[in-house]
Formats: C-alpha cells, sequence, structure tokens
C-alpha cells in the first residue's frame, strides 16, 4: 500500500471535512498518510492571524488534527541536503518555489517510502515529479 504526505492545504480541508477527504483518507488507511511538522507551524500561524473570535475555534481543529496524525509527523531535517540542491537547481532555472512547499515535498522524497507530497494545488509543487493529488 502506498503512504502518504499531505500538504497542509490537504490538512486545513481535512480539518473542515471538506471535499470528502476524512472518507478517503479513512479508505487509504490512517497509517498510510503523514504530515509534515511544517504543516503544524504552518496550521499555527494560521491560527495565529485568524480573528479572536475564531482562534478557540482553529486551535481546537488543530489539536484534534495533531492528535490524529500522532505518530505520523515527519521531521522537516530528513530533507535538509534535498532541500539544498533542489533550490539551487531550482533557482538556476529561474524556477522560485516557496521554501515550506520545497522542505515539505524533499521530506516526502526523503521519507521513503512515503509518496511524494499529496495536494489540492499541483501548480505549487510542480517542480516535484510523483506528485499525487485528492
Amino acid at each position: 500500500m502506498s503512504q502518504f504526505l499531505l500538504d497542509t492545504n490537504i490538512c486545513i480541508h481535512w480539518s473542515k471535512d471538506e471535499f470528502g477527504l476524512r472518507q478517503k483518507l479513512q479508505q487509504v488507511g490512517p497509517e498510510n498518510c503523514f504530515i509534515s511538522e511544517l504543516t503544524i507551524a504552518e496550521m499555527l500561524y494560521g491560527v495565529a492571524k485568524s480573528a479572536s473570535t475564531k482562534q478557540v475555534a482553529n486551535r481546537h481543529s488543530l489539536d484534534i488534527l495533531r492528535q490524529a496524525f500522532a505518530g505520523h509527523i515527519l521531521l522537516v531535517a530528513d530533507g535538509f541536503e534535498l532541500y539544498a540542491q533542489e533550490k539551487a537547481r531550482l533557482r538556476s532555472i529561474g524556477r522560485l518555489v516557496d521554501d515550506f512547499d520545497l522542505l515539505i515535498g524533499c521530506t516526502a522524497s526523503r521519507s521513503s517510502p512515503v509518496t511524494p507530497a499529496t495536494s489540492r494545488n499541483c501548480r505549487k509543487f510542480g517542480w516535484k515529479t510523483g506528485l499525487m493529488t485528492i
């Protein structure tokens, strides 16, 4: 069975129970789904910048996500070497990619057998081959 690293957008949609993601991930098997610690950082930022009336609810959603993926949170340090190589390569051809997106993709590549990042936004991972879409 394939394993998947979910990007931040997918995790946000999962938290909101949108697009049938909870059911889709249940079909794939929760044991085959992972998130990056950068996704947690991005979502913490989202909580911090949200309206004060929504911060408690947004933090609660993040806490539920963290509990659901406990033991399935990948460390970005595993992708640092590949990140440096890919960032230099992409820059040399004039292609700029968001650092967090690049790190998430490189983390997936380095966390074999995890399939490269799973996203609804293929453009942001266009540099990456093998991208899975949901």
